[in-house]
């Protein structure tokens, strides 16, 4: 009876090892291959899922998307410079079948791929545009790599170049070209900002020099207007007193006032020696001589002033 119980409970055990083993449980983020004795039998979701042991496995492939690293390796560019590019690699599975049955072993194959196109889109550039031209290179050989692991159910996604190095005297040389070109176009600026300032100066100059110019001639302008306006109202004043004048001897009888400053002018006229005759009524012809007297002391001598008497009553004087 003992040996019967230890029998059925081996049995047992036996029995929930083999059911447990059979119980698989597949992520979210993955998919399981189910054989069933060495043959191909369907692709499981995510999920709960019993197989029979022994006679049939399950294999989960991960569909998340990966990175593989390219290892550094030296590439000779199109103008024969070696230099070294390191790059990474993103793909993600997208047939598990393909991905287990037609390829053995994916990242190592894919490792080498990446190194073998690489030094093919390169060596097809010279070193400038190599280091100019990252994303064409990414690109072209994101194309390449694509469609070369499509077989085997994977896709690239995109594909990085971490760094291109050359050689130390070409670092060397470029650092000197960069120093040099830098070099000429702060002296090239330079230029510029000094022709700039020289054109902007001159400009100033020649604005001032046109603003000074039209001062001047407006105040030319002004200076001419008010000695015409000067000479007008010294005309008129002239012409008034003339004819003020005139009006007071034609009337026949003379003011005092009026008198009083052709004596006047007659002593200035004296002065000045332009004067040798003068013609002035008869109750000033005393005055006058007297006048013509002191005018001709002054004078040094010159022949005195004669002054005629005029005998004359009238609105005028007359010459005797």
């Amino acid at each position: 009876m003992t040996e019967l119980v230890i029998l059925l409970a081996v049995i047992g055990g036996v029995l929930f090892v083999y059911v447990a083993s059979g119980v698989k449980v597949i992520r979210p983020y993955e998919r399981g291959i189910v054989e069933r004795l060495g043959r191909y039998k369907e692709t499981t979701d995510p999920g709960l899922r019993i197989i029979f042991p022994v006679f049939e496995r399950i294999i989960k492939v991960d569909m998340r998307e990966q990175v593989v690293d390219v290892p550094p390796q030296e590439v000779i560019t199109k103008d024969n410079v070696i230099v070294t590019v390191d790059a990474v690699v993103y793909y993600e599975p997208t047939d598990p079948q393909r991905l287990v049955y037609n390829v053995a072993q994916f990242i190592l194959a894919a490792t080498k791929l990446a190194q073998t196109n690489l030094r093919n889109v390169v060596g097809d550039m010279d070193l400038d545009g190599a280091l100019t031209s990252r994303d064409t290179i990414n690109v072209k050989l994101r194309e390449v790599l694509d469609e070369a692991t499509d077989k085997w159910g994977v896709r690239i996604v995109r594909v990085e170049i971490q760094r291109i190095d050359p050689p130390h005297d070409v670092m060397t040389a470029m650092h000197e070209q960069m120093k040099a070109e830098r070099t000429r176009r702060a002296v090239v600026t330079e230029a510029q900002g000094g022709r700039e300032a020289a054109i902007t100066r001159a400009e100033g100059d020649k604005q001032a020099a046109i603003l000074q110019a039209e001062g001047l001639r407006e105040a030319s302008i002004l200076e001419a207007e008010g000695a015409r306006q000067a000479a007008i109202l010294e005309a008129e004043g002239e012409g008034q007193a003339i004819e003020t004048v005139f009006a007071a001897w034609h009337r026949g009888n003379p003011t005092s006032d009026v008198l009083a400053l052709k004596y006047f002018e007659a002593l200035e006229a004296i002065a000045d020696g332009r004067a040798t005759k003068i013609v002035v009524p008869a109750e000033l012809s005393g005055l006058v001589g007297a006048a013509a007297a002191v005018a001709g002391a002054l004078e040094g001598g010159r022949e005195p002033v004669r002054a005629k008497r005029s005998t004359r009553k009238g609105p005028g004087p007359t010459e005797e």
